[in-house]
């Protein structure tokens, strides 16, 4: 069953993307395009790209050094989803947020983690963990935009800088919740060392800051001064990538994040182009995430096989050399006294 499953939600969450995708271009990728259809547009849009593109690379990082090591093994040891894996796992797990609801990235996870020998409840708890440290740091990241948005009113929102503080002080306060619910689930799950949590930590701010340049990129391609735009719009994509992942029923927050964006960005551009600037980051970031996808999951068809192989490069650990061959003992003659080995 778990089998079945695996081969039949890889086609479905990039079909889910590719609708998704369509229906974006069909009614909003024209606006975009008008706007930024001038030569002195493409070296912002494909700093943009490859701006988000560097984003993906670290929010992968972030997530897979979560994910704890096989039981028993040394202090130190690294996790077994790394590389290509890791890569794999992530990306599906975000093209599944084009289908409606949040329980397809965890399932992904589960499903293809399980694959290569990692337990459910260690998948999971990942997910959550990775979740929860990307929606805190989201926040956190946020700040950069109060000071245009909430000019005077802003110092309330230092307390998701306080929390980040506290976790990273205290790991155990971003883990212990999840341990909580693992064993109201009646799930043992080991939480990950206090230096991979922190390293986590680390890897997601990182990764909202170079993901967000993506929006200044396309600010100033839009005309927004390059100085004063920088924080309001690195500050606008974390708070409405956050805002919108609460939106369950919307597929990856569509609509939401726009909006948000378009009210962020109003300090620093005016209101209709504020507007364009967040059809133009949607169309981008999709672009990103699809491109790479389809770059990561065709280099993981060719070097690790198809999803659910099992092989040394899944795990990330060298092959056992197969045992030296025990020649087989000469027979015996007929009648000898001696006891056979």
């Amino acid at each position: 069953m778990a089998e079945r499953l695996r081969r039949l939600l890889t086609p479905a969450i990039v079909l889910a993307a590719l609708v998704g995708v369509g229906l974006l271009l069909r009614h909003e990728g024209s606006v975009a395009a008008r706007a930024l259809a001038r030569a002195d547009a493409v070296p912002p849009l494909l700093a943009a790209l490859a701006a988000n593109v560097g984003g993906l690379v670290l929010a992968v990082h972030a997530w897979r050094v979560l994910v704890p090591a096989p039981p028993g093994s040394a202090p130190g040891t690294p996790g077994p989803v790394r590389g290509l894996l890791a890569a794999r796992i992530y990306f599906l797990g975000q093209l599944s947020k084009y289908l409606p609801g949040r329980v397809w990235g965890v399932v992904t996870h589960v499903t293809h983690g399980r694959a290569v020998g990692v337990p459910a409840a260690a998948m999971t708890s990942a997910y959550l963990l990775s979740l929860a440290l990307t929606v805190l740091t989201g926040a956190c990241v946020s700040l950069f935009a109060a000071p245009a948005v909430l000019p005077g009113q802003w110092f309330w929102l230092v307390l998701p800088v306080l929390g980040l503080l506290a976790c990273l002080a205290r790991p155990a306060l971003a883990t212990g919740p999840v341990v909580a619910l693992a064993r109201l689930a009646r799930r043992t799950v080991e939480p990950p060392p206090d230096a991979a949590v922190r390293r986590a930590i680390a890897l997601a701010v990182a990764a909202w800051l170079v993901s967000g340049l993506h929006l200044w990129f396309l600010a100033i391609a839009l005309g927004a001064p390059a100085v004063s735009s920088a924080g309001p719009a690195i500050g606008a994509f974390a708070l409405a990538t956050v805002v919108s992942s609460l939106a369950v029923v919307v597929p990856d927050g569509w609509g939401v994040r726009e909006l948000t964006i378009a009210a962020a960005l109003a300090a620093a551009l005016p209101d209709g182009t504020a507007a364009t600037a967040a059809v133009a980051s949607r169309v981008v970031c999709v672009a990103a995430e699809l491109g790479s996808s389809a770059v990561v999951l065709a280099l993981a068809r060719a070097r690790l096989g198809a999803p659910g192989t099992r092989t040394d490069a899944d795990s990330g650990t060298l092959p056992t050399p197969a045992p030296a061959s025990v020649p087989a003992p000469a027979p015996t003659p007929i009648g000898d006294s001696r006891v056979h080995p």
